[in-house]
């Protein structure tokens, strides 16, 4: 499955995912630990970003990598590393939400992403 998300930053500077089908609270849609980091990373300065998403491999893209599942009291969905980052070692962990699974279907191994112009 491949797809494209936009991500953007509301007045308070919190990163969100703009997912207009999610019809659960907005507020799981808000990208926390590390998941923020990450898009700093990827926006530099600017206050949104649009990512070509997928759980299959494709030319130039970063990869995520699942090391642990979480429980649902522990807010479900996984916890990734980002062993690299535009040829930079980061070893930065992240947390992307059970969202995660609503899009992808699954919650992938790996996720291949790349931002998008």
């Amino acid at each position: 499955m491949e797809r494209s998300i936009r991500f953007y930053k509301n007045a308070k500077h919190e990163w969100y995912a703009d997912i207009p089908e999610w019809a659960g609270a907005s507020g799981d849609l808000q990208m926390v630990e590390g998941a923020d980091d990450l898009l700093n990373w990827i926006a530099a300065s600017a206050g949104e970003c649009k990512l070509l998403m997928a759980d299959q491999h494709f030319e130039q893209a970063e990869i995520l990598e699942l090391v642990y599942v979480r429980d649902e009291n522990l807010g479900g969905g996984g916890d990734y590393i980002l062993e690299t980052f535009k040829g930079e070692v980061k070893n930065h962990r992240l947390w992307l939400c059970h969202v995660t699974e609503f899009v992808f279907k699954q919650l992938p191994e790996r996720i291949y992403f790349k931002a998008l112009d």
